[in-house]
C-alpha cells in the first residue's frame, strides 16, 4: 500500500502565511520526479506549530493537487488524543489515503497509554494508520509487543521507524510478519533498511532530491 520514497513535505510560509503558490509548486515537483507518496503536515512540515486551520489547509491542498496520482499520508498526530482523532477525521473526509500519527510527545505515556491512544484513533477512522515511532524526539519508545497488539486492530497498517536501530526492524518483522508495513524515518539507513526487509522511507532528503531518493528505493528493492 505505502512503499518506496515518500516525502515528509515541508510547509513553505511567506509573510507569516502559508505560501500556497510555492506549496503547490513543491507538490508538482514531486509528481514530476517520481516520488511515491507525499506526507503533508507531518513534523517536518512543522505540524506542532501550525494552527488547526493551516493544518487542514495543507492537507486539503495536497490532496487536491495530487489528484489521486500518488498516495497522500496525512500527518495527524498530537500528544492530545482528542486532537489527533479530530485531525484524522478531517484528513479522511478530505480524501487522504492514510494517516501518519506520531507517538504522544512530552507526555511520556506508558505502553498501555500508547495502546489506548492509538486504539481511540483507530476506532474513529477507516484510514490506514502508520505509527510514527521516534524516541529521540518524543521521549517514548513504542515496544514491538505494543505494536503487535495494535496490529490486531483494523486500521493499524505499519510504522515509520525512526529509532535508528536496524535490529528493531528485524524484531518487528519476526513478530508481526511482512504484512506490517515498515518504513524508515532515517535517510542514512534507507538502503540497509530495505535490504533487511523494509519497504521504503518517509524521507526528509526527498524534499531536495526526490528523483535520487526514488531511484535509490527502486534499486535497493531490486537487489534484495
Amino acid at each position: 500500500m505505502f512503499k518506496g520514497s515518500n516525502v515528509a513535505l515541508i510547509t513553505p510560509f511567506k509573510d507569516n502565511n502559508l505560501d500556497e503558490e510555492n506549496y503547490i509548486k513543491l507538490i508538482n515537483f514531486h509528481l514530476e520526479n517520481n516520488t511515491d507518496g507525499i506526507v503533508p503536515a507531518g513534523t517536518t512540515g512543522e505540524s506542532p506549530t501550525l494552527s488547526h486551520k493551516e493544518h487542514q489547509k495543507v492537507i486539503e491542498l495536497c490532496i487536491k493537487e495530487t489528484r489521486g496520482k500518488i498516495p497522500v499520508i496525512a500527518g495527524t498526530g498530537s500528544n492530545s488524543t482528542e486532537e489527533a482523532v479530530e485531525l484524522t477525521k478531517h484528513a479522511e473526509k478530505a480524501g487522504a489515503n492514510g494517516a501518519l500519527i506520531v507517538t504522544p510527545y512530552y507526555n511520556k505515556p506508558t505502553q498501555e497509554g500508547l495502546y489506548q491512544h492509538y486504539r481511540s484513533i483507530n476506532d474513529n477512522t477507516s484510514l490506514p494508520i502508520i505509527i510514527y515511532n521516534i524516541p529521540s524526539r518524543c521521549v517514548i519508545d513504542m515496544s514491538v509487543d505494543t505494536m503487535a497488539r495494535l496490529f490486531e486492530l483494523k486500521n493499524i497498517a505499519g510504522v515509520k521507524d525512526a529509532t535508528g536501530d536496524l535490529n528493531r526492524l528485524d524484531q518487528t518483522l519476526k513478530k508481526l510478519g511482512p504484512e506490517f508495513i515498515q518504513l524508515t524515518g532515517e535517510d542514512g539507513l534507507a538502503l540497509q533498511f530495505n535490504k533487511r526487509g523494509g519497504v521504503g522511507i518517509i524521507s526528509v532528503t526527498a524534499n531536495i532530491a526526490p528523483k535520487l531518493c526514488s531511484d535509490m528505493q527502486k534499486y535497493s528493492k531490486s537487489k534484495k
